[in-house]
């Protein structure tokens, strides 16, 4: 028998089990209240996302317009053709429509409809009309959702700024990648309903998150300077038969860029297909080796040593440290010796005695190393960084190659002789252009671009691009001088082949022999400017291997006076005479 201290341990414990249990429905009914009321909402988004299967809608991308508002890039309405599994009735009769509407091998088509997914891509980027008669056939488990694919109206013109996108529509180079974030937009979503099976719920229906379409950029490219820069391109490369050309053509003010050509170009909605000629056999690797190739853009991507059009400024540096002046006395025998190296002039017989104006209409090399040399290397050095040559230019377009320039504590007499006057070092013509225009302009370093602003679907601008300028680099004084000296190159001196009677030009050859030394391979450029007075356009043609007569005076020069006399007036640029 159970003691009366038995009894009362027993009665205690059963009492203190039914306070435990009844504490422990308390607590059960509580989380019960709150997971019903308090997160009630969000249980039912995870259960609707259960029974929910979800398809991406791709947003439109931006435009990217010229400055007169012409459509360079747009968008294709296009299709993407998916299947259910769990949905598909008829698979045989689908993998037999799909592969006949898409052109597409049965071994491929069959593996994605039999395979145990959510939902899987057949094709994307299908031709509207293809994705409406494959709709059509109301084939059940097969989708076809309407997207957009990038079209660009004018083919390879511009196409290595501009850039091209991927299947993801994503930038891939070009203006198109640097401006990914203001062009992407927002994808949205098709919500379909469907039971345990997976099966669509008809009387559900669908939901639709519609999709936010990316902004439009506007660009400073000029699409009738650049056509008309490229059909110029096109015509030296071919009557010289040369590798490639490129054309410049910007605002030295404030370095907006009106044209950019780098022929040859490539088809901007047929990018990944390889130039005529190329053997069908070659590697995935060495197919991608020649992609990247033909995509470079190399006015920007790569470097090369500039010649005589880098007298200019050496020319500046000397006057703005007041080293020379325009009346200087230079003698030129043909040649001249620094240390124990004789460097010799282009004109083998010299140009005997001229003054400072005089060896740059003659662009005498001697004379210009002279310069260099009175200089002197830490002095040469700084106004070599002075003028941003030793940075990248910040221009907006993808992989700007720098300057490769000798370390200062490795140059001695010799290699500041030669780079005075354009040799031993490499820069971009991008570099090559900007500088000189922050030479002409008055002083000022600009920053080269294509980007001006960004416009919503209704128009309104939402942003307007800003861009670093850093005054001072020469004085106005200097500027002002250089201006005048680099008339007189056009107009007497070996630039004669790029002036145009009436209007103020000015401007620099140059001729330049590539590495190694010997291999009968020239680079031939000139750099123009117009009004001379007062810089408004800006423009650099670089030839590159001209067969024949390889003179950049007699080769490039007559290049960009041919796209003066064509976009002077159409600026609204005026001869004296008029």
């Amino acid at each position: 028998m159970l003691t009366d201290n038995n009894k009362i341990f027993h009665r205690k414990k059963i009492l203190t089990i039914f306070l435990v249990c009844a504490g422990i429905l308390v607590l059960l009914f509580g989380r019960l209240v709150y997971l019903c009321v308090w997160e009630a909402e969000h249980y039912s988004r995870m259960a609707t996302e259960l029974h929910e299967r979800e398809r991406s809608i791709k947003a439109a991308r931006g435009r990217i317009l010229d400055c007169n508002g012409k459509v360079l890039a747009d968008n294709k309405t296009v299709c993407t053709v998916s299947v259910i599994h769990n949905q598909l009735e008829d698979p045989e009769e689908v993998i037999r429509v799909l592969c006949e509407e898409l052109d597409l091998s049965e071994e491929y088509v069959r593996k994605r409809v039999e395979k145990y997914s959510s939902m899987e891509r057949i094709r994307s980027n299908v031709e509207k009309a293809v994705g409406d008669r494959i709709r059509e056939y109301d084939l059940a488990g097969v989708k076809v959702d309407e997207d957009y694919k990038r079209f660009y109206p004018y083919g390879d013109l511009a196409s290595k700024v501009l850039g091209f996108t991927g299947g993801d529509n994503q930038g891939i180079i070009g203006l198109e990648v640097i401006y990914e974030d203001y062009l992407q937009g927002k994808e949205g979503k098709i919500l379909t309903v469907t039971d345990a099976k997976g099966l669509e719920v008809e009387a559900a229906g669908e939901r639709r998150l519609e999709p936010e379409s990316g902004h439009d950029l506007y660009i400073s490219m000029d699409m009738n300077i650049q056509s008309y820069a490229t059909q110029l391109a096109r015509q030296a490369m071919a009557t010289k038969e040369a590798d490639s050309v490129s054309i410049l053509v910007m605002n030295p003010q404030n370095g907006e860029i009106y044209a950019m050509v780098n022929v040859p170009e490539f088809d901007l909605n047929n990018p990944y297909e390889l130039p005529e000629g190329t053997p069908e056999t070659v590697s995935a690797e060495e197919k991608q080796n020649l992609l990247n190739g033909m995509w470079r853009n190399g006015c920007i991507n790569d470097t090369y040593e500039p010649g005589s059009t880098f007298k200019i400024i050496t020319a500046a540096a000397g006057l703005e440290e007041g080293v020379i002046t325009t009346q200087s006395s230079f003698s030129c025998p043909g040649f001249i010796i620094v240390d124990d190296r004789k460097i010799r002039c282009h004109k083998i017989a010299g140009h005997g005695s001229q003054d400072f104006t005089h060896c740059m209409m003659n662009s005498c090399n001697p004379a210009l190393i002279s310069v260099g040399l009175r200089l002197g290397l830490d002095k040469y050095y700084a106004y070599f960084e002075q003028f941003g040559l030793k940075e990248r230019t910040g221009i907006d377009l993808p992989g700007e190659a720098g300057t490769i320039m000798h370390k200062k504590e490795n140059m001695g007499n010799v290699e500041l002789a030669t780079v005075s006057f354009g040799q031993s070092f490499q820069i971009t013509p991008i570099q090559l252009i900007t500088t000189a225009s922050s030479i002409v302009n008055g002083g000022n370093r600009i920053t080269p671009h294509f980007g001006v602003k960004t416009v919503d679907a209704g128009g309104n601008v939402l942003e307007t691009f800003e861009y670093p300028v850093r005054a001072g680099i020469v004085s106005e004084e200097t500027s002002a001088t250089m201006r005048e000296i680099l008339e007189m190159v056009v107009s007497e001196g070996s630039g004669k082949n790029g002036g145009i009677a009436g209007f103020r030009i000015g401007g620099k050859t140059a001729t330049s022999q590539t590495l190694p030394r010997g291999s009968g391979r020239y680079i031939s450029s000139f750099i123009g400017f117009a009004p001379a007075d007062d810089p408004q356009v800006i423009a650099l043609a670089i030839i590159n291997n001209p067969q024949g007569v390889y003179y950049g005076g007699q080769v490039a020069a007559p290049v960009v006076r041919q796209l003066f006399e064509n976009i002077l007036p159409y600026l609204g640029i005026m001869g004296y005479n008029q």
